[in-house]
């Protein structure tokens, strides 16, 4: 079931989910019968995008990026979480072998599927200038021929700054936008495109997000396509003036109400357009049952016993 676009705006409009294996998303995501190995082949022709996660927490293998490249069809997009040994550290500036490690791990692999990196910060990480931009200093612009982009996700309130944003845009970091009411959330641009994670997903809405909740981040991300600002999100600086180039904007439901992320993103992205073109959900397909073995049947020869003699013995 492929996913097409309706509408102007929507071709670099990116809508998914963190991850595709979750096992809740068996029961109101995935058919019944389709084999876990192909989940992301089947998420992949409903959503747009996904955020791979598992690359924060450790090194994936080179081949997994190509498979899973493969399994997606033209005009999907991966995000990459990136390694958590880059940024869980007290001094960012000292992360430069954590930061080869992973971007010479095969995410090039991806290759025109590749999205942003994402750049996820612990929330005691507070801002200091100098050392975030010696950080921001060793992020490569390219690997293997591939363009990388990168996204900072900051969970600090001291991010909330100037000084801040004024080092993002000069080295073309986007900043994540947080509907989180555990961390800060600032929709002041910093990149050529935009990224927001959306975490206030409630289990008790089928869609997780209310349908006019999701009418608002329909509107926002076709604001953000079309060269504008959405005027109803909380910023640093004041709003810009003026038109603004259109931005390439990404938006994942992630953590929250997880179970109800693939929902979600199904709904926003009937609101900007997408439609599905295949009325047959995949299935795996059946295995044939083992060919009945042949028994060899074995006779069995039943013989008398032979005769006893008994012989009498003198006693002594």
């Amino acid at each position: 079931m492929a996913v097409t676009r309706q509408g102007k705006s929507a071709s670099n409009i990116h809508i998914g989910i963190g991850g595709w294996n979750y096992a809740p998303w068996r029961d109101n995501f995935y058919p019944a019968g389709l084999a876990q190995a192909r989940e992301l082949e089947y998420a992949s022709r409903h959503l747009t995008a996904i955020e791979i996660n598992s690359t924060y927490h450790g090194t994936q293998k080179r081949t997994s990026f190509a498979n899973w490249r493969d399994a997606t069809p033209d005009g999907f997009v991966f995000s990459v979480k990136a390694s958590r040994f880059a940024t869980n550290r007290r001094v960012l500036a000292e992360g430069s072998d954590s930061i080869s490690r992973f971007i010479d791990s095969g995410i090039a692999e991806l290759r025109e599927k590749l999205g942003p990196v994402v750049w996820q910060f612990a929330p005691t990480k507070q801002f200091v200038a100098d050392d975030f931009e010696a950080f921001l200093n060793l992020l490569p612009t390219s690997v293997e021929g591939v363009k990388l982009r990168h996204v900072m996700e900051v969970r600090h309130e001291s991010f909330m700054c100037d000084a801040y944003l004024k080092l993002a845009r000069k080295f073309k970091a986007a900043t994540v936008f947080t509907d989180s009411p555990k961390f800060p959330s600032f929709a002041d641009l910093t990149s050529d495109f935009v990224y927001a994670r959306l975490m206030n997903a409630d289990e008790k809405v089928a869609t997780g997000y209310a349908p006019k909740v999701l009418d608002q981040w329909a509107q926002r991300a076709s604001a953000w396509a079309g060269g504008k600002s959405p005027d109803d999100l909380p910023r640093v600086e004041d709003e810009p003036a003026g038109k603004l180039k259109p931005k390439e904007a990404f938006l994942f439901f992630i953590n929250g109400a997880k179970e109800r992320a693939p929902a979600a993103a199904g709904a926003l992205l009937e609101r900007l357009g997408w439609v599905p073109t295949e009325a047959v959900p995949m299935k795996a397909s059946t295995p044939k049952p083992p060919a009945a073995k042949k028994i060899a049947v074995v006779k069995t020869v039943t013989r008398k016993p032979a005769a006893t003699k008994t012989v009498a013995r003198k006693t002594a």
